[in-house]
């Protein structure tokens, strides 16, 4: 006779994974999370810090994508090599669009407000 766990006689337990099931408290816990960074990124907007600004907002962005990716597409419960990968994925995009608007800005300054060529009419 073979020995048997007491758990064995459930059909989900022979079976590898199904799904992660995650606690009501921890959904919540994590869409108030969302919520708050939300709110944290709208807060931002009101305080000016000139080139920080764009910094901060790109680091609650982040910090909110990590969230989703997370418990959302169960991240946590996969290899941690995943998860690395996808948070060094959202750093260098964060890392190039920062990047890229301080370039534009760099330019703002030799712009003359109101100043345009003069365009010739079509003949």
């Amino acid at each position: 006779m073979a020995d048997r766990d007491a758990d064995s006689s459930s059909p989900i337990a022979h079976r590898p994974s199904l799904s992660h099931i995650m606690p009501w408290p921890l959904l919540v816990a994590v869409f108030l999370a969302l919520i708050g960074l939300t709110f944290l990124t709208v807060a931002a907007t009101w305080i000016d810090l000139g080139a920080l600004n764009l910094w901060i907002a790109m680091a609650i962005a982040t910090a909110k994508a990590s969230l989703v990716a997370l418990f959302f597409m169960h991240l946590i419960y996969d290899r941690p090599f995943n998860s690395i990968v996808l948070i060094g994925a959202l750093f260098f995009v964060m890392l190039f669009v920062s990047l890229a608007l301080m370039d534009t800005i760099a330019y703002s300054p030799d712009m003359i407000p109101g100043y345009a060529p003069a365009v010739e009419a079509a003949p």
